[in-house]
């Protein structure tokens, strides 16, 4: 029978104290997580001895929500006061000394977010645990890779997954039967009893591991368009599970730095920790005749979006492509490029769509600050640079669409890159007869703004953080043990040489997988990328468990490789995935290894549900893509009728294009067209600085929430993400992250993440039901009529440029090299 983790821990968990959770997870996100709310928190402060007293951190809290704009008059009442920084976190505690914390963790926003007890005969590999994991972990990474290749798209995230899994949980409560099955010798109950927090947790885990998919479906896409050239499915498994096992091998070595210590905090995975102590707590609770559960919310989100989802999606597709402006002068170029949404810069501000407007992500759960920084970035860059240098004809800019994710060549067609190509490398004497590749406006320039965000990442960190680097580390190095590292001794933990033989096993699989699938790639290539990988995980590490915000080294990658192997598109394509891809894999696998620590999964179960999840996930993501790509008519062309034009894949093929057949330094080199990009990694070093000089004068403005990194790696979402995406994203939150959440507190905190997880999944429903029931079966369904047609024959739509080519004639230089 279960025992309740209110009652008495055992033994070896000598620590009473429980504190009281709060009453929904967004109070951790975004009011008792002072850091997460404010970009530039200081945690000198917040480590210092003075921050021990809870007189000094309501003192600090109090001054946080001031600078917010949260002072004044609000609807806030006694429940959502206690569960927001209305109150400081450390005055739940009555900490009178700092002896008093030695049985809790150091930093408030743990202390918010995660318990401080632990039942370690909680039962945690039941069947409902394999049962729901292994079907998530083979539905997931397939619906996410095929709905990728579709625009707009919405994925199945693992906030999704983590609330529907709970009512799962609850009905195979009720619907198994009790009794034991033995498998090779290793005895499971079918229901133990209750579903429980622990069971959840794993669960949730293996979900996460696995939404992104494998990343060699990439490359095989980019194959077969681009070079011509299929892979089976066999050879991508080889590629597949080396690059997503390799990334949890590296997971397995950092957990001393990255894991253990209580100093990396990891404030995504607090809100996650919080989320699922929320639904255990709040399950089956009756609400007041006044106020609507959360559940009954979440469920009637669903239905509603789900209904909805039909209007723009298939009954009335120009709400969705809301470009009205052009409707009234389709053929009228320079009115297109403002507002069109394809291939123009979307002025027109709004889409009744809400997978266009979630299209950069939700607007219901980044912070306010982080919205304001990202759209005026935006409007910066795109809205006032681009058509001023697109007005110039500033890289021959106007014999191209201003916004569009693929190349051109010196006539104003789509780049072919196989007429540069033999062998799979590249052709200087066919790039002599053929062309230069030509970017569109905002291609180039947001270019240029992911080269200064590199930069700026580095700055701003080394400006705000650079002795919270050095005082975690030292402590990291010195294996600091908190309240949680205590608990979770009583598990086993996961030999290294589990990790080592991992590590081992996946580093031969690709070995034979760049060789079997003839990449291009040399062996010492291959392991300087994983070096190069393996040498960025524990600094970005740090800096994301510290700040939120990862550094992605997908670029840096590119540049490397197409400076020491120039004209290999395909090796270009395997190096940078074994790059920044195991980097990015080694995160995502660390900062669950984080949430199984802060909940107290035993090490080698988490090891086993990711390991399992993994594998199943590659498999099922060939399959899925393979899938759309033999059977979904006209997919990847632009004019896919179920706008399947694969977007982030023209994307993906157009860097591969660039950086490794072509070569950096025929575009980016001193004399080259796009040099002047590169002084962007200068402006990205010298632009926090301003700012930081502001905050540091001036403590109590808002200078302090001006967070340069952010702000350029948004704009890098364009293209596909145009205008319209970010406008209509802007105008949500701006309702709710500001007015909703200054003005209706007690509303903001209980529904607003339920309401974006409802919608997500209202929309994923309502896709897959719309594509399996009407536009998949053979001679499928389709509305011809006006509101279905009227954005599909504007030059915005046709990607008309502002000057056209008579046949034979060309642009740009007559000789290039």
């Amino acid at each position: 029978m279960e025992r309740s983790r209110n009652e008495s821990p055992s033994s070896t968990a000598q620590y009473q104290h429980r504190q009281s959770m709060p009453d929904v997870p967004e109070d951790v996100e975004d009011d008792l997580m002072l850091h997460f709310n404010d970009p530039n928190y200081d945690f000198d402060a917040a480590s210092s001895t003075e921050s021990w007293s809870s007189e000094g951190v309501e003192e600090k809290a109090k001054w946080t929500n001031s600078s917010l704009g949260f002072s004044g008059s609000t609807d806030v009442d006694t429940e959502s006061q206690v569960s927001s920084s209305w109150r400081s976190p450390e005055s739940k505690l009555d900490i009178s000394s700092r002896e008093t914390l030695v049985e809790e963790s150091p930093y408030p926003e743990v202390r918010a977010a995660v318990s401080n007890t632990d039942d370690p005969t909680m039962y945690v590999s039941t069947f409902r645990v394999w049962f729901l994991g292994i079907i998530f972990a083979a539905v997931i990474p397939c619906y996410n890779t095929i709905i990728v290749l579709r625009y707009p798209f919405v994925l199945i995230s693992a906030l999704v997954i983590q609330l529907i899994t709970l009512p799962l949980g609850k009905l195979l409560e009720k619907t198994l039967p009790r009794y034991r099955i033995t498998v090779g010798g290793y005895s499971m109950s079918l229901n133990p009893g209750p579903f429980n927090i622990k069971e959840h947790t794993l669960i949730a885990i293996m979900a996460n591991v696995v939404v992104g998919g494998t990343p060699v479906t990439d490359i095989a896409a980019a194959q077969k368009f681009i070079y011509g050239d299929r892979w089976s499915i066999g050879q991508q498994f080889l590629l597949g599970l080396s690059v997503q096992l390799i990334g949890f091998a590296f997971a397995g070595v950092v957990r001393q730095f990255l894991v253990w210590p209580s100093s990396m905090i990891w404030p995504g995975v607090l809100v996650r920790t919080a989320l699922l102590n929320t639904m255990h707590k709040n399950w089956g609770k009756k609400e007041t005749k006044h106020r609507v559960s959360r559940e009954k919310f979440l469920y009637l989100t669903i239905l509603c979006s789900f209904i909805w989802y039909w209007v723009p999606g298939f009954l009335w597709t120009g709400l969705s492509i809301f470009s009205w402006v052009c409707w009234i002068a389709p053929n009228n170029v320079v009115v297109n490029t403002l507002f069109g949404s394809l291939n123009g810069l979307g002025m027109g501000l709004f889409s009744f769509d809400w997978a266009m407007i979630s299209f950069i992500g939700s607007p219901l759960v980044v912070p306010w600050w982080a919205q304001i920084n990202m759209f005026v970035s935006f409007v910066f860059v795109i809205w006032f640079l681009s058509p001023i240098l697109w007005a110039k004809n500033v890289w021959y800019s106007k014999f191209m669409p201003i916004s569009t994710p693929i190349g051109f060549d010196n006539t104003g067609m789509p780049y072919d890159a196989s007429l540069i190509i033999t062998n799979g490398t590249f052709d200087q004497t066919k790039y002599e007869q053929y062309s230069p590749m030509y970017l569109p406006m905002t291609f180039a320039i947001t270019y240029g703004t992911c080269f200064a965000a590199y930069t700026a990442v580095v700055s701003h960190t080394f400006l705000w953080y650079r002795h919270d680097l050095v005082r975690q580390f030292r402590r990291s190095l010195g294996d600091e043990r908190d309240i949680h590292s205590r608990l979770m001794q009583v598990y086993p933990d996961v030999p290294r040489w589990w990790f080592a033989a991992l590590g081992l096993g996946s580093f031969v699989l690709g070995v034979i997988g760049i060789e079997v699938c003839k990449t291009g790639l040399p062996v010492w290539a291959f392991i300087l990328g994983l070096i190069i990988s393996f040498i960025f995980i524990v600094p970005t590490g740090i800096v994301m468990a510290i700040t939120n915000q990862q550094m992605p080294l997908s670029v840096l990658a590119e540049i490397l490789f197409g400076y020491m192997l120039p004209g290999r598109p395909l090796a270009t394509m395997t190096f940078k995935m074994f790059t920044s891809t195991a980097t990015a894999q080694a995160l995502t696998y660390t900062s669950d290894l984080k949430m199984g620590h802060y909940m107290k999964i035993p090490p080698r179960l988490m090891f086993t549900g990711q390991v399992v999840a993994s594998i199943i996930a590659v498999i099922t993501s060939i399959l899925g893509q393979q899938w759309a790509l033999d059977n979904i008519n006209g997919i990847c062309t632009p004019t896919q009728k179920d706008l399947f034009t694969c977007p982030e894949l023209d994307t993906f093929t157009t860097a591969s294009v660039i950086w490794g057949g072509i070569g950096p330094q025929r575009l980016f080199s001193k004399g080259t067209i796009y040099y002047p990009l590169l002084y962007f990694f200068l402006i990205g070093a010298l632009l926090p600085i301003p700012f930081y000089i502001l905050a540091r004068r001036y403590p109590r403005s808002n200078w302090r929430y001006v967070h340069i990194p952010v702000a350029l790696i948004a704009v890098d979402m364009v293209p596909p993400a145009s205008g319209m995406n970010f406008a209509s994203w802007f105008i949500v939150g701006a309702f709710f992250q500001w007015f909703m959440r200054r003005f209706h507190f007690r509303w903001w905190m209980r529904y607003t993440y339920l309401l974006s997880t409802g919608l997500d999944a209202g929309v994923v429903l309502g896709l897959i039901a719309i594509f399996c029931a009407v536009q998949l079966p053979k001679n499928g369904l389709t509305l011809n009529w006006w509101g279905n047609t009227v954005w599909q024959k504007t030059a915005d739509a046709l990607g008309t440029p502002a000057i056209l080519l008579q046949p034979g004639q060309t642009f740009g230089p007559t000789q290039w090299s």
